[in-house]
């Protein structure tokens, strides 16, 4: 009887994507969906900030009660690894450059850590994710910024493109298993191609020409990124009416203390550039920074103000050990970062109302669940609607005509 594998899923994109290449690659092993049934837990870890360590950790602990194989993956492999099973809280690790052999390493006899590399690409060309209504593409690996408080290119290595024929072959086999959104993965997928004598656009309308591809949906692409290639298709039908774009600060002296490579001033400008052409616009916000000072932050605030944003992605300062931000003073107080990310996530929530209540489009929405009675899916803005229909209506595509705008998001009947 073959042992049974569960995965657990931790963090980003990415991380959903390479669950994938991991669980592509089983052989001799039968994965399960209920972790209650399994013989050993894959865990596919994030560590970008100290509470994604801790649910990590917090999981690996209520394993380990129940007396599970445990094995570590991911980014928190590199980072905790070796700490974690030196305390022996799990059997074995394994770093971004071994997902292919762990079909291999689960029949390893005892521990083990095999880290590898932080060079190589995945060769697996991912053509099954029953379990989604959309299809994650991982383009490329790695990032080249080094902003000062960021631990992830220590864990995920400098920026690397996967080759365009790989990830056309992979679309191509998704869009003939009935996948018609695609969303674009990586760690920094706005330098894809600056290694290929290529471009992210470039990437994007070859991918549209892909019979079956109905939306091209992608994932934090870098102010300074878009540039005039990428331009060139932002009035294409294919591409989501989304795009989230990282500024981190609205503050000149905070993005130099971050050492961020965009500019308020002409972000503000690219901000209103897109949103005039009927983007939703989303955005990384860090509070709590070191130097974060109130009048540094009531200066960043109204300046966020300015900003037509829809969407934000707002988080604490998180300290890094052996990032530069770790040795910056003054540190802020944990509470007062939090009320400041309320702040923030309050501002943005009454744009995005505001948003919907405006927006007279039809509604282009792919159904993903059912949840409490409602069919849940998500619009070309990236806005979520709920619908009540007696059909069954998941994992269909919809053209809503009528909705109605409230707080918590968009409902319609069907």
């Amino acid at each position: 009887m073959k042992q049974k594998v569960f995965f657990k899923t931790f963090g980003c994109r990415t991380n959903i994507y390479d669950t994938q290449v991991m669980m592509q690659n089983i052989k001799d092993f039968e994965i399960v969906d209920d972790e209650a049934s399994a013989d050993i837990v894959v865990i596919n870890s994030c560590t970008v900030t100290n509470g994604a360590d801790s649910g990590a950790r917090n999981y690996i602990n209520a394993q380990n009660r129940t007396g599970k194989k445990v094995i570590l993956a991911g980014c928190g492999a590199l980072s905790r690894g070796e700490e974690l099973l030196r305390a022996k809280k799990v059997f074995g690790v394994l770093g971004h450059s071994e997902k292919e052999q762990i079909n291999t390493l689960l029949h390893a006899p005892s521990s083990f850590m095999q880290m590898g590399d932080l060079h190589s690409l995945d060769s697996t060309i991912v053509s099954d994710m029953s379990s989604k209504s959309k299809a994650f593409i991982k383009i490329q690996e790695g990032c080249d910024f080094r902003c000062s408080y960021c631990i992830i290119p220590f864990v995920r290595g400098d920026a690397r493109s996967q080759d365009e024929a790989k990830i056309l072959e992979q679309i191509k086999k998704l869009a003939a298993n009935g996948f018609g959104e695609f969303v674009l993965s990586g760690t920094n997928i706005g330098s894809y191609g600056k290694d290929k004598n290529t471009s992210l656009g470039e990437l994007l309308q070859h991918i549209s020409l892909i019979k079956g591809v109905r939306r091209i949906r992608l994932g934090s692409i870098e102010p300074v990124q878009i540039d005039a290639s990428f331009k060139e298709i932002l009035d294409e039908p294919w591409l989501e009416r989304h795009l989230h774009v990282a500024l981190q600060h609205t503050s000149k002296n905070m993005l130099a203390l971050m050492k961020r490579r965009n500019q308020v001033h002409k972000d503000l400008i690219l901000f209103e550039e897109l949103a005039a052409k009927g983007f939703a616009l989303g955005t990384d916000f860090i509070t709590g920074h070191p130097g974060e000072t109130p009048e540094v932050w009531d200066e960043a605030f109204a300046t966020l103000e300015k900003f037509p944003l829809t969407h934000i992605h707002a988080f604490v300062y998180s300290k890094r050990d052996g990032t530069p931000s770790a040795l910056l003073k003054p540190q802020i107080r944990g509470d007062v970062a939090k009320q400041r990310l309320l702040q923030i996530q309050a501002l943005v929530d009454a744009k995005n109302y505001a948003f919907r209540k405006k927006n007279n489009t039809i509604l282009e929405v792919l159904v993903e669940e059912l949840k409490d009675d409602f069919f849940v899916g998500y619009d070309q803005f990236y806005n979520k609607i709920k619908i009540k229909s007696e059909a069954d209506l998941l994992k269909t595509w919809l053209h809503v005509k009528q909705f109605d705008a409230k707080e918590d998001g968009n409902y319609a009947t069907y």
